[in-house]
């Protein structure tokens, strides 16, 4: 996030206070990071002394060029991404985004307390376990808060709040601007309501409020058809689904009762069967804010699950698992498990030992009003936190953050209009309470919009805020919609007849799902949905097709190189199509979205 600047070095001065960082901390360049400055800022392990410890924060400061304007702490999401790591200062693409967004900034990012190198939580059997059973999951969350033992009290996200200020007077700086993504903005309004008079200026992308997430993921639940519907609208969806939404709550709903089974094809190139329930569907789903190719196959495979076909929705959620696979200097799984059940607003008293919570979940469920959870059944509410907080050692729950009032600073929000974890009513819920409060919403993009928006419109958004030029209302959303980043699948084809119209019908089909499968971003080889495999270069802008396979008996096989981002994002390369349903030939495909080439002799061209 960054261009060139000037490197100023310095030593900062001491600074102490009970409760805080201990004495001041000298700062010394980052190793492979130019520019960057690094330190550690050491702090208690229990502010109120009753149990001895401290932890070290790892701290990394960018200096504005020339006179700063002020300082702004970039806090990144989770629970359980470190700042540091995600934000990454060292030269490159991030450096250069939040110098944009941030001009004459000094920049800060640290990695809270459990996270990359701040005293990182790894419980590896709740890390590596990759399941959408939410039983498993609870059980994995209580075997890793036995792991972390009793200090586990101690990464609320008051905790996390508390450390920035240690943070802020170890730098020795009156007041800071806060930059949050995701769960980043729950932590920079716990610390608004906690140090209200070092705060400077505030900007959230992706609003997660105070009191979320709730338990039950209410709000979630409520906000998705509309959130689907939308990112249908402009005929994104065409060909792919009639209605989104609907065929959403429709499969979902039915397959809670009558879980979907069926076999594909595994990683290693055997049949695995796959079985996935309604609460395992949505959550999947919801990871499409945030997965550009799942988000091009869900409509057509939601469609296709629906009409008899559940292999393509199987796949994708086989290939949501295996996306999910991250190491805790990642993203810490077992400190979102300790923020969160630490944070949860429990329908039980903290103290409740979880022997006695199914039924405090059973009664608020009975209680909630008709809707609450959206058009879902009460089973839906298993994807909020309460149940996966359920067999979490006491005390779990309703820590409380700091007393407030929220400064009257100038605050911005945005938020896509395809996010589905942290929808738009989220972003509006928070900038009522700022007096000088905007929101931007970014039509078709979903979560962390300005990682995600390729418009720009967002990024212009937030630097306009910074120099004073904005000029929008309190309620603005950028002029153009932002088209998805991968073309939408439109359909799973059946075996075709093998004609040159047919084949080259389905190579232009199967093509397309390809470059949808590209964009999950695995190093690993993936295997076709009836055949064969893609394997993604080690430059990560090509990729290989082997017989790869969408319908029964075509192959495609060749090399496919990434052109341009788009939207929507187009390639080129050559394919050669064969198989028992295919007429044989060589296919070029151009960066205008059109294959053309010879099939059984015969030229051919088309758009794909």
């Amino acid at each position: 996030m960054g261009r060139r600047l000037l490197v100023v070095a310095a030593v900062l001065a001491f600074f102490a206070g009970a409760g805080q960082a201990r004495a001041g901390i000298p700062l010394s360049p980052c190793p492979g990071k130019s520019g960057v400055q690094c330190g550690t800022v050491t702090v208690p392990l229990d502010r109120t002394g009753a149990t001895p410890g401290t932890i070290p924060l790892h701290v990394e400061v960018l200096p504005a060029a020339g006179t700063s304007r002020g300082t702004m702490f970039l806090i990144a999401g989770g629970p359980g991404q470190g700042s540091a790591g995600s934000f990454d200062l060292g030269p490159g693409f991030n450096r250069e985004l939040m110098q944009f967004m941030f001009p004459g900034y000094t920049l800060v990012a640290f990695d809270n307390r459990g996270t990359g190198q701040s005293a990182l939580i790894d419980c590896p059997p709740l890390q590596k376990t990759v399941t959408g059973s939410v039983e498993v999951e609870a059980r994995l969350a209580a075997d890793c808060a036995n792991t972390i033992g009793p200090t586990r009290v101690f990464y609320s996200t008051r905790d996390h709040a508390d450390d920035t200020d240690s943070v802020r007077a170890a730098l020795g700086v009156e007041k800071i601007g806060l930059y949050g993504v995701s769960y980043g903005t729950k932590l920079a309004l716990a610390y608004a309501l906690g140090y209200p008079a070092h705060v400077e200026r505030i900007a959230l992308d992706s609003v997660v409020p105070v009191q979320f997430p709730d338990p039950f993921d209410q709000n979630v639940l409520q906000e998705m058809p509309g959130t689907l519907a939308r990112y249908c609208a402009d005929a994104v969806c065409k060909g792919a689904t009639p209605d989104y939404a609907g065929e959403v709550v429709t499969l979902a709903n039915k397959i809670e009762t009558t879980p979907l089974r069926g076999k594909i094809i595994g990683a290693n190139g055997k049949a695995k069967s796959v079985v996935m329930n309604g609460e395992e569907f949505l959550s999947m789903l919801i990871d499409a804010d945030l997965t550009p190719g799942l988000a091009a196959e869900a409509p057509a495979a939601v469609h296709a699950a629906l009409h008899g076909n559940p292999r393509p929705l199987l796949r994708l959620y086989d290939f949501d698992l295996a996306s999910n696979e991250l190491t805790a200097a990642d993203l810490s799984f077992g400190l979102n498990a300790a923020t969160n059940c630490a944070d949860g607003a429990f329908p039980w008293a903290p103290g409740t030992p979880p022997a006695g919570r199914p039924a405090a979940i059973d009664t608020a469920i009975a209680n909630l009003p008709p809707g609450a959870l959206g058009p879902f059944g009460n089973w839906a509410a298993k994807i909020g936190t309460a149940y996966f907080c359920e067999e979490w050692p006491s005390p779990a729950g309703n820590t409380p953050l700091g007393p407030g009032p929220l400064p009257n600073v100038p605050m911005i929000a945005l938020d896509g209009g395809f996010d589905l974890r942290t929808p738009v009513a989220n972003a509006e819920k928070a900038v009522a309470q700022f007096p000088q409060g905007k929101l931007l919403v970014v039509r078709g993009v979903g979560h962390s919009v300005t990682g995600a928006d390729v418009s720009g419109c967002s990024q212009n958004y937030v630097r306009q805020w910074i120099l004073g030029t904005l000029d929008a209302p309190d309620q603005a959303e950028c002029s153009q919609r932002v088209k998805p980043l991968a073309k939408l699948v439109k359909v799973f084809p059946k075996r075709p007849a093998r004609t040159v119209a047919k084949t080259l019908l389905v190579a232009g089909q199967t093509l397309r799902e390809a470059e949808a499968t590209w964009w999950f971003n695995f190093s690993a080889p993936v295997r076709g949905l009836y055949g064969g495999k893609l394997a993604t270069g080690k430059n990560g802008v090509t990729f290989t097709l082997t017989r790869y396979s969408a319908a029964p008996g075509v192959l495609l096989s060749g090399k496919i190189t990434f052109v341009d981002i788009g939207p929507p994002s187009t390639f080129k390369g050559t394919i050669k199509v064969s198989g028992s349903a295919a007429v044989a030939g060589t296919l070029k495909v151009a960066k205008n979205n059109r294959i053309s080439g010879t099939l059984g002799g015969r030229h051919v061209s088309a758009s794909y």
